[in-house]
């Protein structure tokens, strides 16, 4: 398919979605009827994925007319456990997305048997490797809650209009000729988009795709595989997606890790892992509070870890004496302020940091240059040569906020002391309300980072005494010099520009005067 071509009908099915989205919330807000889109998007997508492995399974097995869609609830037991084992979930033909559309019209019953399937979808993995992969996913599609309607039909025929609609969008006349991708770009996009609408609300958790795809590709430079990648604070999951784009899901050997505080957006962040073909065994996302309660202290060192988290959040901090002592904050011999969590999140990730690994992290600028306990945190991170690289980006790329962010780049194992420090506040084009890296900007951005020498106005690489001398903070703007954008100036031809004017002043001022002596002389 020609990418021109492919591109074509992206934008077709993005329209579409859209179209579908606001068409049917109705007097739903925006950023509560995704859960309605994104749950049923995920509904199809697992009964085709199923149904297309069970049929491919048999029909290489000589079972050239298989179809497991067509196959009795009853004929359909004898595949479950082996089913369940390799995929996380099961569901009965009579359960699957394409025959409860076919009958939804006619179902009075609607909402109560899409809540039965629901139920049964997790049920299957009960007992299984997969439970805690499968639980919970589809809390948030409440099919009877009143934002639906108020009464029972009416909620119904809504059902029955996003059946249809998410059944009606070409993702591929086979689940196999699917480029994958259809379902999680439809998925990524409805995130954007909603994102986009919804403020702070929608926007806290989601990082832009193309500056996720720049940290991903900053901590795997001059690799072609990883171990295990991370991100502590995931939101949706799509920072952590970027390296099967970036890689190839395989050359993620041991698969992804995550954590998520949201309930809704670890969800969320689940149905996108499935809905980017990422079988449960190659993901772990746990909810919980990461900074507190870290659910994967027996999967660290990660050599890959990237992080968006949430800016200057309020934690425990010193108000828990216990938290000194803690392997991942103790190194530093302070903890960070109570008011201002950025600089735990970058001392958890450094802990989790493999020898070999970076570890790319969003930051609020203030960490880079507050006093108190966060300049000592940053002196030990200085003075202990963790920092590498300190990129700031441009203002108003992400959704909820327009402060310009900076990227910290930390690395166990660097073959200097020097910190390279990098200004692309100018490495933007404006697109609808918001800015956005283009891949210019990010090949831009990469070239330096690899390259890590002085560019005039743009790359500085600084030492340690250098650091040290700047009180230990890290702004971009203390180490790289900005380009004066204002005209040179000819000061020879300024002062004779201004002799010029300064005679023409004189005439003009001997010409009135003449004039006013002549009409006093005639009076």
């Amino acid at each position: 398919m020609a990418a021109r071509t492919k591109e074509a009908q992206r934008a077709e099915l993005h329209k579409i979605i859209w179209r579908i989205a606001n068409d049917l919330r109705g007097s739903i807000d925006g950023w509560d009827f995704k859960s309605y889109v994104l749950g049923i998007l995920f509904y199809r997508f697992i009964s085709e994925n199923l149904t297309a492995y069970l049929n491919r399974l048999e029909r290489e097995a000589d079972n050239a007319d298989f179809d497991y869609v067509k196959l009795s609830d009853k004929d359909a037991e004898f595949g479950r456990k082996d089913t369940v084992d390799e995929k996380g979930f099961y569901i009965l033909p009579s359960e699957l997305f394409v025959n409860v559309r076919k009958r939804a019209a006619i179902d009075e019953n609607l909402n109560e048997t899409l809540a039965r399937v629901f139920k049964n979808i997790e049920g299957s993995a009960l007992g299984s490797d997969s439970e805690d992969d499968l639980k919970g996913l589809f809390d948030d599609l409440d099919v009877n809650s009143a934002k639906l309607g108020n009464t029972v039909p009416r909620r119904n025929e809504k059902l029955v209009k996003l059946l249809n609609a998410i059944g009606d969008l070409d993702l591929g006349s086979e689940f196999t000729d699917h480029t994958i991708d259809a379902f999680g770009d439809a998925y990524e996009y409805l995130m954007t988009m909603y994102a986009s609408s919804a403020g702070k609300s929608g926007g806290e958790f989601f990082t832009p795709q193309e500056v996720s795809e720049l940290l991903a590709r900053i901590t795997v430079v001059g690799k072609t595989a990883v171990n295990k990648v991370y991100d502590p604070a995931c939101g949706s999951g799509s920072l952590l997606l970027k390296f099967a784009k970036v890689l190839g899901k395989d050359n993620v050997r041991q698969g992804f890790y995550g954590q998520e505080i949201n309930l809704t957006t670890y969800n969320l962040a689940r149905i996108n892992m499935f809905l980017h073909d990422v079988n449960y065994e190659k993901f772990d996302i746990e909810h919980g509070d990461t900074l507190l309660e870290p659910a994967h202290w027996d999967d660290e060192p990660f050599e890959a870890i990237v992080s968006n988290p949430p800016y200057s959040i309020n934690w425990e901090g010193d108000a828990n004496p216990l938290l000194i002592n803690d392997p991942r904050y103790s190194p530093a011999g302070v903890l960070a302020p109570k008011s201002k969590a950025d600089l735990a999140f970058t001392m958890h990730m450094l802990s989790w940091l493999a020898v070999n690994g970076t570890a790319a992290i969003v930051e609020f600028p203030g960490a880079l240059y507050r006093s108190g306990a966060e300049k000592k945190i940053r002196q030990y991170l200085i003075d202990n040569n963790y920092v590498d690289t300190v990129i700031q980006l441009p203002p108003d790329l992400f959704f909820g906020t327009t402060i310009a962010t900076c990227i910290l780049v930390l690395k166990k194992s660097k073959k200097d002391s020097s910190v390279l420090f990098i200004d692309a506040s100018s490495e933007f084009t404006r697109l609808g309300n918001k800015n956005k890296l283009t891949g210019d900007h990010q090949q831009k951005i990469l070239g330096a980072f690899t390259a890590r020498v002085d560019v005039d106005h743009f790359a500085k690489l600084a030492s340690h005494g250098d650091i040290k001398a700047n009180d230990y903070n890290l702004s971009v703007s203390s180490f790289v010099e900005s380009q004066d954008t204002r005209e040179a100036v000819d000061i020879t031809e300024l002062n004779t520009e201004i002799a010029q004017i300064v005679t023409r002043q004189q005439e003009l001022r001997e010409q009135i005067d003449a004039i006013v002596t002549d009409l006093e002389g005639s009076q």
